[in-house]
């Protein structure tokens, strides 16, 4: 089975107007993500951003739990947390699941936007299954990942769908319930 990494884009991401904008990094997310990874398997989730104020912050938060009291306190967590690796740009990301596999990585975006061509979760499983080289699943803040990030993609995931045309989801939760349909046991 080939692995699958996450990247957790805050820039390039749009706002609710369109624009292309970066986005700030929460605690919640941190911590959700971290967990789900560590849950699945997923052996790195890479926190995208080139603001050096949010690169900070991450690293602050994530030391807390790893190197500090908070890793004293809650191990667990501390393995969890070790998952996250904050970098400045997509690329970067890119180039560590290479330059830690060999190969690069096969781009899969996310949106909950309705388009046709979508790559079907239970397809998406199989590639994972049968495949050798690397995912690596985009998913982005704000709302949602700018063009740019779609044109470079290998594939974009079809949409969780929701319930009577409703599909907002936290980022935190559309990734753990992509995990589980890509990577779970059931």
């Amino acid at each position: 089975m080939a692995q699958l990494f996450l990247a957790l884009l805050h820039y390039p991401v749009l706002n609710r107007m369109g624009e292309i904008i970066a986005s700030a990094i929460t605690n919640l997310d941190l911590h959700d993500l971290a967990r789900s990874c560590r849950t699945y398997g997923v052996p790195a989730c890479y926190i995208v951003t080139p603001l050096k104020d949010q690169q900070a912050l991450a690293n602050r938060l994530t030391a807390h739990w790893i190197e500090g009291k908070g890793g004293k306190i809650l191990p667990e967590r501390r393995e969890a947390l070790k998952l996250l690796k904050v970098v400045g740009s997509l690329s970067s990301a890119i180039e560590d699941i290479a330059r830690k596999s060999g190969e690069t990585p096969v781009l899969w975006a996310t949106t909950a936007k309705n388009g046709g061509g979508a790559l079907r979760h239970c397809e998406a499983r199989d590639l994972l299954e049968r495949g050798n080289r690397p995912f690596l699943l985009l998913f982005g803040t704000g709302w949602g990942l700018a063009p740019e990030i779609f044109d470079l993609a290998d594939a974009v995931l079809e949409p969780i769908p929701g319930v009577n045309g409703y599909n907002h989801l936290p980022v935190r939760s559309a990734a753990s319930i992509l995990m589980d349909r890509l990577l779970g046991g059931g």
